[in-house]
This record gives structure tokens, C-alpha cells and sequence, in this order.
């Protein structure tokens, strides 16, 4: 089918992603926003574009008829989904062909045969593709799916019949935990994909998660692109991928990309899509499910092919036939991608939302960023916690890693609380570091990611960027504030979190000074301060950090922290003050989604009150304490802000 435009359906770096491919091609870009996105980089890059509605997704990037009204008004000859939202929505597909537009993406009957995870295994089992022992039957009565698990035997998986992003997916170890595993699980399903239909599946413990890059055409021609090993995840969501998989040699790889490839023969698949699999210690693979669309790894598969799989799903929708044969393609080097997310890893990697007050994506050699973001951007909680994706190549293995975490560690994200500490930790440990990483690597060695801890360094410099900012403040010249007898000596009271830390600074000589901690003394040197980036000297040692002020606020990046301080010196007594042990507030921006308890109650500390979702995931509100409930001051589909509070409980 000829098109010269395109729409893409899709918002943040995917769809940056896409412009960029298509642009490159001579393809007029068209893109769509909803109204928290009207400011986003997407937007900017394209042609032309049109807001489809409100913030909430299902209004807007979720909404068939908005976005095919959009394409219409604006000229669109050709429809790119993205991934995500409605990628992997057959309906969608045939509306954009009933619409006269060329749908970017497989067959709707390819997506339908996929779509459901139940029918999707009872297709592949049919095709001889071997699959992971479980259930995937019409009767989804917790009776019956509880007798079920115990056929197959625990450990269980209990996952949603349609979705995935590891949303209405639950691990059962014990069979008491079973109707509560089965309910979280349907109520997260319903609420994400419009379905409570669930699948059982025989755990398969400490395997690796890799998939299969597929591709085919219009003319019958069908390949792979090898495997990425995606095993590193947390809540069942994936954080780094690698290809080519540290555990797959030629001979596997062959195997598995013919099982690959069968599956995607036996519903006859055009376009990019991936056969993902559970990978055995002994090498035995078992077959999950088949993503009908583009996945968030694929750049590590772009980067060791040398394919732009965006331009060639293009392409292959304009009619073209894939001039590749299988021998033709073969790995080259090593790529490694980490997600950035905005999230807080040691509060359970709770999403977080709110103002990116700083933003700069590393460069050199091998490194990729993939993202579309801006300093000041607001992060809504309406959307996925991804911000960004990080990717490095190298002639090897250890040679990406390296260069990895030098790009994460030259990676600016200040203002909202990110991973990228987190995962520089994943890339260091030497199970990673040596291959071995299993979908159990994050639960055994990073079960319960600490809180940051400001180093004392980190501390002695923020003191002295709150000295010079205020000295400034005040019409004086920082380099000429000091005393040649040294004796010249100021307080300042630092808050991070709900700590208080107090200072005291002795000026040396011009940016030259002495800060005295509770339990050490630094000595700090600002060598040079350019747009943010910070050159020091440390006692007798020179170092690099990052540093933005955001309002009252001091944003610092040094090493793998990233902090947010707050100089109270003149604070007047208990002027911050905290939320009591009888009040419960909202850890993050979200809508309610379901009250557990009413006033009058009586209540037991970790007990649930309120459920609340924001960026995809549910979360669950706790009473801190034994008590009544004195008041509950939101309702169901209420938004709250952070550190709203949303109950108070007494004793």
C-alpha cells in the first residue's frame, strides 16, 4: 500500500523514535497528544499534530475513534502504533484499515490469534512450539483455577489472559495464598486491560527470560534477528536487556529462532514481533507468549544486526519484500540497554511523578539514549514510569558494560527520583558482571534496595553551594567572602528526607573552605562551576558532580546519589512539620481506585485502606498504627496529589 505520511500513535521516546525512522525515509510525520502531553518533545518533532483528548489514557491514546478522527483531519496515509496503548489492539488495526490507512504493524487477525494468552498457548501447543506445563480454560471460577494450580503443583504463576508489562501477574508459592493472589491479580487485569481473564503457569524458577526478533513480510518471507536476554527484572518488569544472551550459543540460537519463527509461520505474521521464552539451566526453552508489535529492547537487536527495525517495519507495510536471507544475518559485538525509570527503588520501586527539573543524556562512543524529554518537563503519573532508555555497544560483552555504566553515571535526572543509582548497582554485581544473571537475580540480591544515604562529600559540597547561592543572594561576590585569619565560620542546617544535618563552614580563601560535619571534616575546593557541572577538590582529591536549585531546593548528583536538600539554617522551630503516625497520605500522585474501610472502623496497622494506581500500577495504602478511622477525605476515581493526606486515624 503507497503512503507518503504518518501518524504515530503514541507519545515519550517511542514515538521520537518513530519520527526519527520515518523522517529519515522522506515520510511527512504526524503525531497526536493528549493534553498533558501538548508540551512534549514528540509533539515539536513532527509535521503536524493534534490533541486527542484528556490526560487519562483511555480518553485519549487509548480512544480508536480520537485517534482515527486525527489521523483523517490530518492527512494521514499510514498508522504507526508504537508500542503499548493500542500496538497490540486487533480491533484497531482493522479500523485503521477500514479507514483507508495503512496499519504499521501485523494483521488483525495475527494480533487476535496472540492477543489472549490462554488461546495464544493452545495455538502454539498445536504448532509443536513447546510451551510451559499449565492452565488456559474457559472456566475461571476461583474453584477451578485453584484446583488447577494444584494439578500442575506449586510454585505457580498466575498471570492475565491479556496484557503483560507484568501487570496482573502474581507468583504463588503456598496454596493459602492462592484466591488472594487470584483476586489482586483479576482486579489489576480488569482494571489495565478491560479483562479478568487469568492462565496458570508451572514456575519456572531461576530461568532466564529470552526472546526471539521476528520478522516477516507480505510475500511469505519470514526470519529472526536472534535473541536478547531480558532476565533482569523487577515486578515482572524488565530493566536491562542484552543481546546477544550470555547463555545462548549458534546452536541454541538456531533452535530457538526455528521455534521462533514456527510460531509466527502458524499465524501468518507480517511485520516486527517477538516469541518470548523461559530458558532452562539445561537448555530447554519453553514458550511464554508473542508480542505483536515492536518491543522496548529493540534497539540492543538494532545495534548488534546493524538494522533499523522502525524503518524496515516501514517498509514491509508499503509492500516491500525483506531482502535479507537467515544466513545473512549474524551478531555483531555486544549491546546492553537499561530502562530509566521514575521511580523510587527502596520504597518498593514506587512510580514517581513530578517536575524533571534537570535532564542531560550522556554521549561518547557506543552509547545510544533513546527519549523525549526536556529540562523542566512534567512526569505525569497518567503514563508508563519509563522516562528513557540507556544503550551502549561494544566489541564485547565486557566492553558494553563498561561503557554502560559510564553513560549512567554522566546521566543528568534531577527532580524527580529516578533508578539510575539502582542500576548502575545491577550492572556492577558479579553475578551480572559475569553472565549469570537469572529472572531471580534482582529478587536474591536486591530484594530490598536501601535508601540513598548522602555521603559525607556530598554533604560538605551541598553546604557550600548553599553558602555561595546565599552570599549571592545578598549582593556579595562568593570568592571575596573570607577571612585570611580563618576564623570566619558559618552554620548551615541541611534537611534530606526527614533527616537534619547541621554544618559549619570555615572560609579558606576564595571558593575555598572547610565544612564540619557531625562526624568528619572536608575540606572543598569549587575548581569550576559551568551550567550546572561541578569540578572539586575533595582534601587532596578531584571530582566531578552535578548540581541544579529548583526553588528552596538543592538537586545534587555525585557518583551513583541523587539527592534533594533543603537549607532550614533560618527555619524557625518545627516549621516542617511531618505527617503525624495518625495520618496516612498519598506516597504518590495517582487516582483512587478503591476504599477498603470507612470512618468508624477499626483498623489494624498494615492493614489496606485505600488502593490507589498511578503509571499503570496499583499500590496499596496502609495503616501505620492500631486504631479508628476518624476520616477518610477522597473517594473512588478521586486524583491526589503526593503527600495529600488522605485518612487520619486515632488510637
Amino acid at each position: 500500500m503507497r503512503f507518503d505520511s504518518i501518524l504515530v500513535a503514541n507519545r515519550g521516546e517511542i514515538a521520537c523514535r518513530v519520527i526519527r525512522s520515518a523522517r529519515a525515509l522522506g515520510y511527512r510525520t504526524l503525531a497526536v497528544y493528549s493534553e498533558a502531553d501538548a508540551e512534549a518533545p514528540h509533539v515539536r518533532m513532527a509535521d503536524a499534530a493534534l490533541c486527542i483528548g484528556p490526560a487519562e489514557a483511555a480518553q485519549s491514546y487509548l480512544s480508536i475513534p480520537a485517534i482515527i478522527a486525527a489521523a483523517k483531519q490530518l492527512g494521514a496515509g499510514a498508522v504507526h502504533p508504537g508500542y503499548g496503548f493500542l500496538s497490540e489492539n486487533a480491533d484497531f488495526a482493522t479500523a485503521c484499515a477500514e479507514a483507508g490507512l495503512a496499519f504499521i504493524g501485523p494483521p488483525p487477525q495475527a494480533i487476535a490469534a496472540m492477543g489472549n494468552k490462554a488461546a495464544a498457548k493452545r495455538r502454539m501447543i498445536a504448532a509443536g512450539v513447546p510451551c510451559v506445563p499449565g492452565y488456559q480454560g474457559e472456566d475461571q471460577s476461583n474453584a477451578c483455577l485453584i484446583a488447577e494450580a494444584e494439578k500442575i503443583g506449586l510454585p505457580v504463576m498466575v498471570k492475565a489472559a491479556s496484557g503483560g508489562g507484568g501487570r496482573g501477574m502474581r507468583l504463588v508459592h503456598k496454596a493459602e495464598e492462592l484466591p488472594a493472589a487470584i483476586a489482586t491479580a483479576r482486579s489489576e487485569a480488569l482494571n489495565a486491560f478491560g479483562s479478568a481473564e487469568l492462565i496458570l503457569e508451572k514456575a519456572v524458577l531461576d530461568a532466564r527470560h529470552v526472546e526471539i526478533q521476528i520478522f516477516g513480510d507480505s510475500h511469505g518471507n519470514l526470519l529472526h534477528f536472534g535473541e536478547r536476554d531480558c532476565s533482569v527484572q523487577r515486578r515482572h518488569q524488565k530493566v536491562l536487556e542484552e543481546a546477544p544472551s550470555p547463555a545462548v550459543n549458534a546452536a541454541l540460537r538456531a533452535r530457538m529462532g526455528e521455534s521462533a519463527v514456527a510460531a509466527a509461520r502458524a499465524i501468518g505474521y507480517i511485520g516486527a514481533g517477538t516469541v518470548e521464552f523461559l530458558l532452562g539451566g539445561d537448555g530447554a526453552f519453553y514458550f511464554l507468549e508473542m508480542n505483536t508489535r515492536l518491543q522496548v529492547e529493540h534497539p540492543v537487536t538494532e545495534e548488534i544486526y546493524g538494522v533499523d527495525l522502525v524503518a524496515l517495519q516501514i517498509r514491509v507495510a508499503a509492500g516491500e519484500a525483506l531482502s535479507l536471507e537467515q544466513s545473512d544475518i549474524a551478531p555483531k559485538g555486544h549491546a546492553i540497554e537499561a530502562r530509566l525509570y521514575a521511580e523510587a527503588p527502596h520504597k518498593g520501586f514506587l512510580p514517581q511523578s513530578g517536575r524533571l527539573d534537570a535532564w542531560q543524556p550522556p554521549a561518547g562512543s557506543g552509547i545510544r539514549v533513546d527519549h523525549g524529554l526536556y529540562d523542566g518537563q512534567l512526569i505525569s503519573p497518567y503514563y508508563d514510569p519509563m522516562i528513557a532508555k540507556i544503550i551502549a555497544h561494544g566489541a564485547t560483552r565486557e566492553e558494553a558494560r563498561r561503557r554502560l555504566i559510564q553513560a549512567l553515571e554522566n546521566t543528568r535526572a534531577l527532580g524527580i527520583e529516578t533508578n539510575r543509582g539502582f542500576l548502575i548497582d545491577l550492572l556492577r554485581h558479579p553475578v551480572f558482571a559475569n553472565g549469570q544473571a537469572t529472572t531471580h537475580f534482582i529478587p536474591q540480591h536486591f530484594a530490598a534496595p536501601q535508601t540513598p544515604k548522602a555521603s559525607p562529600q556530598a554533604l560538605a559540597i551541598a553546604a557550600v553551594l548553599f553558602f555561595e547561592a546565599g552570599a549571592r543572594a545578598q549582593g556579595h561576590d562568593p570568592a571575596r567572602i573570607w577571612s585570611s585569619n580563618g576564623v570566619m565560620l558559618s552554620p548551615i542546617a541541611l534537611r534530606l528526607d526527614e533527616t537534619v544535618v547541621k554544618t559549619e563552614i570555615q572560609t579558606l580563601g576564595p571558593h575555598r573552605y572547610r565544612v564540619s560535619l557531625p562526624d568528619a571534616a572536608i575540606a572543598v575546593t569549587l575548581l569550576n562551576t559551568t551550567n550546572g557541572a561541578l569540578r572539586l577538590r575533595l582534601d587532596d582529591t578531584e571530582c566531578d558532580a552535578f548540581h541544579r536549585f529548583a526553588g528552596d531546593d538543592l538537586l545534587l548528583q555525585i557518583g551513583t546519589q541523587d539527592l534533594r536538600l533543603t537549607d532550614i539554617t533560618y527555619l524557625p522551630r518545627n516549621a516542617e512539620d511531618g505527617s503525624g503516625e495518625a495520618e496516612l497520605r498519598a506516597p504518590m500522585n495517582g487516582k483512587i481506585v478503591a476504599l477498603l474501610a470507612k470512618p468508624g472502623d477499626a483498623v489494624r496497622r498494615g492493614q489496606s485502606l485505600v488502593v490507589l494506581e498511578a503509571m499503570k500500577m496499583q499500590h496499596e495504602c496502609v495503616a501505620r498504627m492500631d486504631g479508628v478511622l476518624e476520616s477518610l477525605s477522597v473517594a473512588v476515581n478521586d486524583q491526589v496529589a503526593t503527600r495529600q493526606i488522605l485518612a487520619i486515624l486515632k488510637p
